[in-house]
């Protein structure tokens, strides 16, 4: 009978850890977000591989600015639910869309 109520404690525990955070990755080439629109839960992080040979940033008009040097990364964590239309400041046709869930 222990060892099922061990199972037991056990099956509740792994239950109710909340899951892990992930890194969605972007990539930027040829002035181009890729892939332009993501899904993602509140607490994952956007990591952005900038290909380029110049800056850009990933922006949202009242929230986060990330710039992206050349051949080089940037990222951001998502704290809250929505979706969101980014763009690039220095490169405004570069656009991308993020909708995170809770």
């Amino acid at each position: 009978m222990r060892p099922l109520l061990l199972g037991s404690a056990l099956a509740m525990v792994l239950l109710a850890s909340p899951a892990l955070a992930a890194t969605i990755e972007v990539t930027i080439d040829k002035l181009v977000f890729s892939p332009a629109s993501v899904q993602a839960q509140v607490g994952d992080t956007i990591e952005w591989t900038n290909k380029d040979v110049f800056a850009h940033t990933a922006t949202v008009e009242g929230g986060w600015d990330v710039t992206i040097p050349a051949k080089s990364k940037g990222k951001v964590t998502l704290k809250t639910a929505g979706a969101v239309d980014y763009f690039c400041r220095f490169h405004p046709n570069m656009k991308g869309h993020v909708e995170v869930t809770p």
